[in-house]
C-alpha cells in the first residue's frame, strides 16, 4: 500500500524539506479530510463509525473498538489501532509518523498525540521531522494530554490530565506535568 510505504520513507529520511513527498502526503491528507468531516458533522451508530475509521486508516479496525466523536486526525493512514480501545472525543491524531495504539488502551477527551515537528532553525523551519508513538497494551492517556513524536508510553503506564510527554514512559509508572515526569510506580492491588 502506498501509505504504508510512505511512513516508512518519511520515517527514514531524517528531515523532509521541499520533497516530492509532499505531493504525496497532500493527496493522502486531502482525502482523509473529507472523511473526517463526514464522520464529525452528523450522527452514526457504533458500526458506522467502526466503518469510518477503517476507511480512515485503510485498516481492518476491531469493533472493540469505542470511539467518541468528534475525532480528528490529519493524515489517517498511519493510524493503527488494537481491540478493546476507547477513545473519548476531540482526541487528535496527527499520525504521519505513524501511531499504533495498543489493546486495551484508554484514551481521555482532548488528548493529542503528535508525531510531526518542526525544525528548530529559523532558515529550515517548513522542514518537517517525523517520529513514531506508540502506546502499549492497558495504557490510559489522561485528558489533554499531549504525547510527542517519537515517544513509546509504556504497557500499563498511565499519563496524567494536562501531562507533556516528550520521551518513553516506562511501563508501570504514572506521569505527570509538562515535561511529564514519573512520580511513582503503579502497584497491583
Amino acid at each position: 500500500m502506498i501509505e504504508q510505504d510512505l511512513q516508512k520513507r518519511l520515517v527514514e529520511q531524517e528531515i523532509l524539506q521541499g520533497s516530492d513527498l509532499l505531493d504525496e502526503i497532500h493527496e493522502v491528507k486531502q482525502n482523509n479530510e473529507q472523511l473526517i468531516i463526514e464522520l464529525n458533522t452528523k450522527y452514526h451508530t457504533k458500526k458506522e463509525v467502526t466503518k469510518y475509521l477503517s476507511d480512515i486508516t485503510g485498516k481492518p479496525v476491531d469493533p472493540s473498538v469505542d470511539v467518541s466523536l468528534p475525532f480528528y486526525s490529519d493524515f489517517g493512514k498511519h493510524i493503527t489501532f488494537g481491540k478493546n480501545i476507547f477513545i473519548n472525543l476531540n482526541v487528535t491524531f496527527v499520525d504521519l509518523g505513524g501511531i499504533t495504539i495498543e489493546d486495551n488502551v484508554l484514551i481521555g477527551p482532548g488528548a493529542r498525540l503528535v508525531t510531526v515537528n518542526h525544525l528548530v532553525s529559523p532558515k529550515k523551519r517548513r522542514g518537517l521531522r517525523v517520529a513514531p508513538i506508540c502506546v502499549k497494551k492497558n495504557a490510559w492517556i489522561g485528558a489533554n494530554a499531549t504525547i510527542l513524536s517519537g515517544v513509546t508510553i509504556g504497557e500499563n503506564a498511565i499519563v496524567a490530565a494536562d501531562a507533556t510527554v516528550t520521551k518513553d514512559v516506562p511501563a508501570n509508572v504514572i506521569v505527570a506535568g509538562s515535561p511529564a515526569k514519573q512520580i511513582r510506580k503503579i502497584i497491583e492491588e
